[in-house]
């Protein structure tokens, strides 16, 4: 998945990027409003991280101005501040839920799944599509009783993918929802993906075609 975190603290920040990097998600840094303003802009995000206190504003209010403008991502606050009534007003702003620091990297993973898994959708729950059986919270596919594992870039394909079959997915927007902006990747990455995405699909009769010239879909019988 890909994820925004909002956060301008540089050591906090570098290490909530390489821990959710080893769960296999993109993260985008931004260390204030306006630069996540601008990540919002040109990319879609599963979920964003976001604090409270920022340089140049608060979290909540901006927060507010995006679930007013359609934006309905998932939302962790993460806040210093203990008053009560803070916290209040983070959830009553659109926050899903929210984590106050310092925290343990383990609580905010577990926040993080947890709010996910209450988002539900196709991201979130097991799936069934063409003789096969998707579990992303295990990483597999099960395809005729022989369950295989999928890394974790193969897995956020196979997501993107499985959540619109038929829908012709360009390059460039596969890129963008599977590689965060901070990782130099060739013109060809996500063709070494989708080709190993195919052989672990093999033996069952989902497909993903190659449209020349557009891009990618998933398909079945």
């Amino acid at each position: 998945m890909r994820f925004l975190l909002v956060e301008d603290s540089p050591v906090l920040a570098r290490s909530v990027r390489d821990l959710l990097a080893l769960d296999g998600h993109g993260v985008d840094h931004a260390a204030t409003l306006a630069e996540a303003e601008d990540c919002l802009a040109s990319a879609s995000y599963d979920l964003m991280l976001l604090d409270i206190g920022l340089p140049d504003g608060d979290g909540r209010g901006f927060l507010a101005r995006q679930r007013r403008a359609g934006r309905d991502m998932a939302v962790i606050m993460m806040t210093a501040r203990s008053a009560v009534a803070d916290r209040v007003d983070a959830l009553d702003g659109g926050a899903d839920d929210y984590v106050s620091k310092p925290f343990e990297m383990a609580e905010l993973e577990a926040r993080i799944r947890a709010v996910l898994r209450r988002r539900g959708g196709a991201a979130q729950t097991l799936r069934h599509f063409a003789g096969v059986a998707f579990d992303p919270l295990a990483a597999t596919v099960t395809i005729a009783g022989e369950t295989r594992d999928l890394r974790a870039r193969e897995l956020r394909l196979f997501e993107i993918l499985l959540a619109a079959p038929g829908r012709i997915f360009s390059k460039d927007h596969l890129c963008d929802r599977v590689f965060s902006y901070a990782e130099c990747v060739s013109d060809n990455a996500i063709e070494v993906y989708v080709g190993r995405l195919r052989r672990k699909l093999a033996g069952s009769a989902a497909r993903i075609e190659t449209v020349r010239g557009l891009g990618y879909r998933l398909t079945g019988p």
